[in-house]
């Protein structure tokens, strides 16, 4: 009896967390940080935690916003706290080309299951995988603490912090953001909204109600 209870306090947890089930935390990572590829200087990436939102920057222009969750329980770099870092990143990863929408992620390979959006009883990490890796001091870490971007089947808690350190997106929206950046894409992860940056400004400015009654083609 001792034993069967040890095994469901075990596994339960694997039921309910998102970036924890769907890695090994114990395997050692894939990707050799040396050989990271060199910074893509076209593209870059800033996600506020104050907007819950990813902006897409191209030559300095504001290409493209998605909606996004990061940590609930709030920001930082400790391995363990299941909190999401910020300050500088890159792609170090990129995983799941061509996998359907929807298709589930164990330690970084599919499992051959496929979700629907808002499926319940499951929380993995389904469709793509951005894999990050620090380039700060206090994130170093990043990488070793297995930080994605990457797809949820949980769409509607998305906009809000509700993740377990990782950045969650929607399906469609992770598969359009995967084939726009590169292994090599920078990534600013910042507490403040998108208004403290240039790009987020004239992301905001020409999303104004104006705007959204005349609509600009991204």
């Amino acid at each position: 009896m001792k034993s069967i209870f040890c095994a469901l306090l075990t596994t339960l947890p694997l039921l309910f967390l998102s970036c924890t089930p769907s890695v090994d935390l114990r395997s050692t990572p894939s990707v050799v940080l040396s050989s990271t590829p060199s910074v893509d200087l076209e593209n870059k990436m800033v996600i506020s935690v104050r907007d819950q939102k990813i902006l897409v920057v191209k030559k300095g222009e504001p290409v493209k916003a998605y909606p996004v969750s990061t940590s609930r329980f709030g920001l930082g770099s400790q391995s363990g706290s299941y909190r999401t870092p910020l300050g500088n990143h890159v792609i170090a990863k990129k995983i799941g080309e061509g996998a359907q929408k929807g298709s589930v992620f164990k330690s970084r390979r599919r499992t051959g299951v496929i979700l629907k959006p808002n499926a319940k009883g499951r929380d993995p990490i389904v469709t793509r995988i951005l894999w990050l890796s620090g380039k700060e001091k206090q994130n170093r870490n990043t990488y070793r603490r297995f930080i994605y971007i990457h797809g949820t089947p949980v769409e509607k808690e998305i906009g809000r912090p509700v993740s377990y350190g990782c950045i969650r997106m929607k399906s469609k929206d992770i598969i359009d953001l995967y084939r726009r950046v590169s292994e090599g894409t920078e990534v600013k992860i910042i507490r403040e909204s998108l208004r403290t940056t240039s790009a987020g400004r004239t992301y905001y400015a020409r999303n104004s109600v104006w705007n959204r009654i005349n609509p600009i083609n991204w």
